[in-house]
């Protein structure tokens, strides 16, 4: 029987007149948002459902089927807890990179990982530097627990290592964040450059590394970097070239004091086995991974060509997206996204000028493609109209 639950509609005003007073300061003081708003809840309010979702640089191309089959083979053993220490996928994690496994920590999404690490790191008040634009869940973790964010702009469509360094100086950082593959515009620095940037980091700064896209990136993007250097955490995960976003599994390279600092805060049950047994089964399966590469690949020839025919600018892309320049202001690309998402398309866009002046796409299967290509034109002329 299931237990009575007493009505919001007898008990909420009261509810409410008791909540605020109850939050912390920091908390109260935090305006009620996400740094993204989600495509379910667009098409709840629009009343229908996209035709292409190309806007949270998920991978349309779908997991590894044997990772499938893991996670259905795992579904029966839900009543249990996973395995705290996530022992099999770190233990092959370490195999595949030829690292010891006490330099691997395993989490619910780089997300998640952020979460944590802010929090084993910032104090209320504690400098943080990131660029200016750049991944926005990183910014929120950096508020929930009081640190003082600095950001420098990019550099072109770049993210700029040497002003990161420069600025965590000037503040005293405790973090500095670049993500490279860079999320939202698609460039990447060549791993020489990183290694520069990590050499450069000043003594009690963390560089945080992350990696969410290095698997699409050309070959020589990923820096040579020890898993013990104290210096710099690199963070990874299943979400974008395995096809596992809605999982949620993350992983970070780091020293051991480092990732053994993780057992402090993480959520020791965080993870669940059907996220675990798929990636463990997703890591192995080389073939399925590559054929996703060479769809990416294929995807984001054809989303610069859908740009080009449309007269706008794509933008290199190292990851499973592009970036488009729409040859306007932020504005502009904003009716762009709205228009798009009115036909049917899920697509996103930079917050912050002057990379807001593009709209960012995710690369899809070909059906995806093609209605980006008979939508894309209708929703300029109609952007144009409206300006």
């Amino acid at each position: 029987m299931k237990i009575a639950i007493a009505r919001a509609r007898d008990f909420g005003q009261v509810a409410e007149m008791n909540n605020d007073h109850r939050l912390t300061p920091l908390a109260a003081s935090l305006p009620a948002s996400v740094p993204f708003v989600g495509p379910e809840a667009q098409e709840r309010a629009r009343g229908a459902k996209f035709t292409a979702r190309l806007g949270a640089n998920e991978c349309g191309f779908g997991p590894s089927p044997r990772a499938v089959k893991a996670m259905q083979d795992a579904a029966s053993e839900a009543w249990m807890y996973a395995d705290p220490e996530s022992h099999d996928l770190r233990k092959a994690l370490a195999q595949s990179y030829d690292i010891p496994p006490e330099c691997l920590v395993i989490g619910e999404g780089i997300d998640g990982l952020l979460g944590n690490l802010v929090r084993l790191f910032v104090a209320s008040g504690d400098a943080v530097v990131t660029s200016e634009g750049a991944y926005p869940t990183f910014n929120y973790h950096v508020a929930g627990y009081g640190g003082a964010l600095h950001t420098v702009p990019y550099t072109g469509d770049f993210e700029d290592p040497s002003r990161l360094v420069a600025k965590a100086k000037d503040v005293q950082a405790k973090l500095i964040y670049i993500a490279n593959p860079d999320n939202p515009m698609g460039s990447a620095h060549g791993g020489k450059v990183i290694e520069r940037m990590v050499a450069a980091v000043p003594d009690g700064c963390l560089l945080i590394l992350d990696e969410a896209y290095i698997e699409l990136a050309p070959e020589g993007t990923a820096p040579a970097i020890s898993p013990h250097d104290p210096r710099v955490i690199r963070m990874r995960t299943f979400s974008k070239a395995y096809g596992l976003a809605g999982a949620r599994v993350g992983y970070a390279v780091c020293a051991p004091s480092v990732a053994s600092a993780f057992n402090k805060v993480r959520n020791h049950f965080g993870m669940s086995r059907i996220s675990l047994a798929g990636a463990l089964m997703a890591l192995n399966d080389d073939a399925h991974f590559a054929k996703v590469l060479s769809g990416i690949e294929k995807s984001r020839a054809r989303i610069a060509s859908i740009a080009l025919e449309n007269g706008l600018t794509p933008l290199p892309s190292a990851t499973n997206f592009v970036a488009i320049d729409c040859g306007a202001d932020g504005d502009f690309a904003k009716r762009v996204v709205a228009e798009l998402g009115k036909l049917g398309i899920f697509v996103r866009m930079p917050f912050v000028a002057p990379q807001n002046r593009c709209i960012r796409v995710s690369c899809g299967p070909d059906a995806d493609m093609a209605a980006l290509a008979l939508a894309l034109p209708q929703a300029l002329r109609a952007a144009n109209l409206t300006d």
